[in-house]
């Protein structure tokens, strides 16, 4: 029987030269998907009603997604949205990121910059391939309001399509691109920049360090990478202001990034940018846990680079 190298991905080591693995395709899509109906979906409808509903507190937020189906409430938009959206985005990301990050390690970057580049590239190409339409739909789902015949998800988004056309259904793609990319940039490097560190400061100068390195020096470097990269809440903000059904007395019909973030700081303040980081915090790190450092893990038992 031939034994399969488990050892995690040393972020540090030289790249060897391979071929483009297609199998962080699958990976990256089966890991977003346990990912997201875990505690990702939980966390992404309570972010989302905080942020579209920035004058409640966190106490009243929870009561009103336990409102809308108990438990449930909180599996909102799971089934087909965020199914079809982790499937997709979760492929893109890691494929994409995975080849931006050996050719950046290839031409002599730092772990840090390697990491950044990696995240920059696969966040942008998952928000215009696959997130845009999904993200929308997720929101819409959320911040609806229900009405007496209890119109489906579908109906409102064919109502926008007859309105708005394609570019109605991906409203705030732009948002979603510049959040993903600094998102994923932050999360990668970030790691790797915490997981040098802590194993720099566990082993000192031994060659053997990465090796040495535990799952949990590991784990906790996704946390602290997780964590530190909601620093862009203010973006998220405005991404789900674009995106929200929740009608309010003045609010512009149509928004740009500019006229959202306008319409934000006269309606909450700088506060009202901030809403809703609370569990995006806790989103951030359970995404990084399940995509860095798992994925390293799964990267390097299947030998996908």
């Amino acid at each position: 029987m031939a034994i399969i190298d488990t050892t995690p991905v040393d972020p540090t080591a030289p790249p060897k030269k391979k071929a483009v693995s297609y199998t962080n395709l699958a990976l990256g899509a089966g890991l977003n998907m346990f990912e997201v109906s875990t505690l990702g979906q939980p966390f992404e409808v309570l972010k989302t009603q905080l942020a579209a509903n920035r004058g409640q507190s966190m106490a009243a937020a929870l009561r009103s997604i336990y409102s809308r189906g108990g438990v449930l409430g909180f599996y909102q938009g799971l089934i087909p949205w965020a199914w079809i959206e982790a499937s997709t985005k979760g492929a893109v990301l890691l494929f994409t990121a995975s080849e931006c990050e050996y050719r950046a390690k290839a031409a002599g970057a730092s772990p840090f910059l390697a990491g950044i580049v990696g995240g920059m590239g696969g966040g942008i190409a998952q928000a215009y391939t696959t997130m845009g339409f999904c993200t929308f739909m997720k929101t819409v789902e959320v911040t609806r309001h229900k009405s007496a015949g209890n119109v489906s998800t579908w109906a409102v988004a064919n109502d926008i399509f007859k309105r708005e056309g394609i570019a109605g259904i991906n409203k705030g793609v732009n948002a979603v691109a510049l959040r993903q990319c600094t998102n994923w940039a932050s999360r990668f490097g970030l790691s790797r920049y915490a997981q040098e560190s802590i194993i720099k400061y566990r082993y000192g100068s031994d060659p053997d360090a990465h090796k040495r390195a535990t799952v949990m020096d590991r784990a906790l470097a996704s946390i602290i990478g997780g964590g530190l990269s909601c620093w862009n809440q203010p973006i998220e903000v405005i991404r789900v202001e674009m995106q929200s059904q929740v009608k309010s007395e003045g609010r512009p019909t149509k928004m740009t990034i500019s006229t959202a973030a306008k319409w934000i700081y006269q309606n909450n303040g700088m506060t009202g940018f901030y809403r809703g980081v609370v569990p995006r915090i806790g989103l951030g790190i359970w995404q990084t846990l399940v995509m860095v450092t798992a994925g390293d893990y799964f990267r390097a038992k299947y030998k996908t680079g």
